[in-house]
């Protein structure tokens, strides 16, 4: 993907005022720009590639200047050969800012090999509510170890020369932790929680670009707010680097928050607000912009101000100089043995290990029969902006590689992630005539009403009826939320017999077969699935006739039966229980769903995973349970259920080895929830540094407590605390104090702890969190050992905004609390603040 200097015609437009989206596989220009998969592998083809790009930009266009290529790399480049590490959630989890930089290196120099110069990582979002699909992408929840972690990743690639794009600016969920959903925060929320991961990548990790998000911020849409890309980020934190829009969220603005009459006004309050990079994802989109910049109607300052600052960034990275890279360096760093192992080192400090009873784990003695159960244990998920890996290992592939030749493995893919009872009618049982013959699909006649009245303004085809129409109508002559469908032709089953058909969707919908209304939802109110059973002949064709109406926004409607669905999932659980039975112990690799627009309506494990995890465990034989995902889990109905659950996130592209380094005790579990665990979603948001409440957390149901709280693990050892001791116990505001504490390791093998640092501020004239975390280490012990950690409170974490929304420090007592998690605090001091 790369930022496009276009030669349209206008005074410095040539420079790079449009970003866009080029795929690597589509001909670029240039003398190198031919076949080049015989001379180098994936890193070193791309690498040859880019300079090909570069060589056309600068020999054959005006006004001779390099162009920025750029790429997603949040745990790893997105681009086959580079190496695929634990996902940002999971490097979170490890709670170590130097293995971060060491990834963030290896990242970096992947990226720098292959001629990319920016990437569009880290994701500094506070992960409010777990719900949020895109919350796998994040650093959690905490403000202060998503600054730490985003401090440590961008530093890296400022060093490699790289341009890192911290991103979404600012607050990209909202309620019901749903993705890019309109906020109306506070201005003290924004500075309290939100602005500071970004204020520190932009005032110490000095990240030279800044990507906006989808959302709008109290109405006005993020990629053309002046009061945050103008006031806040350039003036007042003086951000001097470039602001570049998500892909195509420019055009957003019109279509999405109809803020704008067109896509040419939506630029202009775009750059005109303090966006300076438009990304689109195709150069047909770019000509939608150009015309207000060509005619004059963007101010010219407005136009040089964004120019210059791409300049000033390709002058920074040396383009000017040299924007070429050798290709044959680009294989030998992608993917190297070096990465390799630290990716595997990385997942296995991010296993967070939730639960262990009876001290089942690790496994010490190899069981002769290990029943391994789940899809996830083979998938090797790597979660979101993700690129394919190498030499992906899987958890089931670990497990082998593990046990000795006498334990025999056990596999089943359970029942999966989804309860597939019904799947989409499609194929060739859906026919209409055309002519003298019968094709594919079936009619579609499409109207500019929700009444199917006059004549259709859209006839076609549809193969399938399986639509989501969230952003935009089922063509560009018809509204999202205004018109309706009628679907004819005939439904074939080729096995016959009474079969379950209907339609799953919002209301509005009627069907016919045979000439017969069989399902009338004309009424609108949800979403939901009606269904008849029907009795089929074999492969005889049957009459069908589907009405769908739309009078609203974000209409989904699908066609969906059980041909074809015999009634595996119930065999999948029969025999799920019979291997965990005939085995001596049960490993059940669970996982969700979720990603970008993916959010969750539930935590539960989706599907009958549930259901799958109570047939093994009802073998009565040991079950230790692997997470695979990248955000909370609610576990009330199967917990107890259980001995041993693992928390692996996506651990990366040795994922498998790392969980089976956990589970047979070749390494010692020291990974940290960075998000809340939740025991109901009924609790969300829900997360352990809010403020006091009015009365009190509970419900008339269920405690406020967490199932698992932020940096909450398990280890195979035990640790001890003790001998808190202050530099002093007295400061003046503007001081920073330094903190000694002792650990000792209590049990019988090494392990690692993460030692939390928690402030609370026990008078304040405004309302303060109950406990905010300022400082963490994470380190080894030898069995027996004892350690001294010495810790520095520095000034500005005493600081605060008063009424007047000033940072200031006021005098008063604060609470130092030293810990194992949130909950599990093990030492406390008071320390006083005097008055000036």
């Amino acid at each position: 993907m790369i930022p496009g200097d276009m030669g349209i015609g206008k005074k410095n437009l040539d420079a790079g005022i449009f970003g866009l989206q080029v795929r690597e596989t589509e001909g670029s220009g240039g003398k190198q720009d031919e076949s080049l998969s015989g001379k180098f592998g994936p890193a070193g083809s791309m690498a040859a590639k880019i300079n090909g790009l570069q060589e056309y930009f600068i020999n054959e266009t005006r006004p001779v200047i390099p162009i920025i290529p750029f790429e997603e790399a949040l745990h790893g480049l997105v681009q086959d050969g580079a190496t695929a590490f634990p996902q940002a959630i999971a490097l979170a989890a490890t709670f170590d800012t130097s293995l971060m930089h060491e990834v963030a290196r290896a990242i970096a120099l992947e990226t720098r090999s292959r001629g990319i110069r920016q990437i569009l990582s880290p994701v500094l979002n506070v992960a409010s509510d777990v719900r949020w699909g895109r919350t796998e992408e994040t650093y959690g929840e905490d403000p202060f170890l998503v600054s730490m972690m985003g401090h440590a990743y961008i530093s890296e690639f400022g060093k490699a020369g790289v341009i890192a794009t911290p991103k979404h600016f600012i607050a990209n969920v909202g309620d019901g932790g749903r993705d890019s959903y309109p906020v109306h925060f506070s201005e003290r929320m924004l500075e309290e929680t939100f602005y500071p991961p970004f204020k520190t990548a932009v005032q110490q990790a000095h990240a030279g670009s800044v990507m906006t998000a989808y959302n709008s911020l109290d109405g006005t849409p993020c990629s053309s707010n002046s009061r945050l890309l103008q006031k806040t980020l350039k003036q007042e934190w003086g951000f001097d680097g470039f602001v570049i829009s998500d892909a195509c969220a420019v055009g957003g603005a019109n279509v999405l928050h109809m803020t704008a009459t067109g896509y040419e006004e939506a630029g202009k309050q775009a750059v005109e607000n303090g966006l300076d990079v438009i990304f689109q994802t195709d150069f047909g989109h770019a000509a939608l912009f150009s015309q207000p910049f060509l005619s004059g109607k963007v101010r010219q300052s407005a136009i040089d101000s964004a120019v210059s600052r791409v300049l000033r960034a390709k002058f920074r990275l040396g383009l000017f100089d040299d924007p070429y890279v050798d290709p044959s360096s680009a294989d030998k760093i992608n993917g190297s043995a070096a990465h390799r192992e630290l990716a595997l080192r990385a997942a296995r400090e991010a296993i967070v290990l939730l639960k262990n009873e009876g001290n089942l784990l690790p496994l010490t003695r190899s069981p002769g029969k290990i029943a391994v159960i789940g899809t996830d244990a083979t998938e090797a998920r790597l979660g979101g902006y993700s690129g394919k890996g190498n030499e992906v290992v899987s958890i089931l592939e670990g497990i082998s590689r593990s046990v000795p030749e006498s334990t025999e493995i056990l596999f089943s893919p359970g029942c999966g992630r989804s309860e597939q009872t019904l799947a989409p009618v499609k194929g060739r049982s859906l026919t209409h005539p055309d002519g003298t013959t019968t094709v594919p699909g079936l009619m579609a006649t499409y109207f500019d009403n929700p009444d199917l009245s006059g004549n259709p303004v859209v006839t076609r085809t549809d193969t399938a009826i399986n639509y989501s129409w969230t952003l935009y109508g089922p063509d560009p002559v018809l509204s999202a939320d205004w018109f309706s469908v009628r679907w004819t032709g005939s439904v074939t089953s080729f096995t016959g017999g009474s079969k379950r058909i209907g339609v799953e969707g919002d209301d509005g919908y009627r069907l016919f077969l045979d000439g017969n209304l069989v399902i009338d939802n004309k009424t609108k109110q949800s979403y939901g699935m009606k269904t008849v059973d029907f009795l089929f002949e074999p492969g005889k064709a049957v009459e069908i006739i589907l009405e769908y109406s739309a009078r609203s926004g974000n209409n989904r409607i699908r066609l969906v039966w059980d041909e074809g669905m015999a009634d595996t999932i119930e065999e999948a659980l029969q025999f799920a229980r019979y291997l965990a039975a005939e085995s001596d112990l049960a490993v059940v690799v669970t996982g969700i769903e979720e990603g970008e627009f993916r959010d969750r309506s539930s935590l539960k494990l989706p599907g009958r995973q549930e259901e799958l995890i109570h047939a093994v465990a009802a073998s009565g034989k040991p079950v230790v349970v692997v997470l695979v995902g990248g955000s909370a889990i609610t576990m009330g109905n199967w917990i107890d259920e259980v001995q041993g659950i693992l928390n692996a996130w996506y651990p990366g592209e040795a994922g498998g080895l790392a969980v089976a380094d956990v589970l047979f005790g070749r390494y010692n579990p020291a990974g940290r929830l960075p998000v809340t665990f939740p025991q109901a979603g009924g609790q969300l948001p829900l997360t352990y540094y809010h403020k006091p409440t009015g009365r009190g957390d509970d419900y008339a149901d269920l405690s406020g407590k967490p199932l698992f709280p932020f940096g909450f693990g398990l280890s195979y050892t035990t640790f001890e605390y003790g001998n808190l001791e202050l530099s002093k116990d007295t400061i003046t505001p503007g001081d920073s104090v330094i903190l000694r504490f002792r650990v000792k390791n209590t049990g019988s093998v090494a392990g690692e702890e993460v030692c939390q640092v928690y402030l609370r501020d026990e008078l304040a004239s405004v309302a303060r969190p109950v406990k905010e975390l300022k400082a963490f280490r994470r380190i080894h012990l030898l069995p027996g050992e004892t350690r001294e950690v010495v810790l520095t409170l520095g000034k500005d974490l005493f600081s605060m905004l008063n009424r007047e929304m000033k940072r200031v420090v006021e005098p008063g007592a604060f609470t130092v609390m030293v810990g194992a998690s949130s909950e599990d605090i093990r030492l406390r001091r008071i320390l006083w603040i005097k008055k000036l």
